[in-house]
């Protein structure tokens, strides 16, 4: 696919996730990544699917919030679409059970988040 074919159908894909995710958080999601594979020089878009991730240091990330969890919006592949930072594990529980009721399966690899 060309690139501005890739990252424009990226972008509707991460604008979906980040709208669903802003829903759910009062307006506290960001986007993260239109591209699938940003290193390589085959320009495909983030995946269609939505699974969520809940993300902690436990996990070998380096969080700069300390008050949590980053919440994960992500491809089949782990790529991030949405994120929310600073989820507190009470907020986490909760936003667990309404990813859950909306039918959003839970993603049990590993979360590529934006550098």
């Amino acid at each position: 696919m060309q690139y501005f074919a890739a990252l424009k159908e990226g972008q509707r894909r991460v604008a979906e996730a980040r709208e669903y995710l802003n829903g759910l958080t009062g307006g506290s999601a960001m986007p993260a990544m239109a591209l699938a594979n940003p290193d390589s020089n085959s320009w495909e878009p983030v995946g269609k699917e939505n699974l969520y991730a809940f993300v902690s240091e436990s996990q070998g990330f380096v969080l700069t919030d300390t008050s949590g969890y980053i919440l994960a919006l992500v491809d089949g592949s782990g790529i991030s679409k949405a994120i929310v930072q600073g989820v507190t594990p009470g907020q986490a529980e909760s936003l667990e059970k309404r990813l859950v009721s909306d039918g959003i399966p839970k993603f049990e690899g590993h979360v590529v988040l934006p550098a």
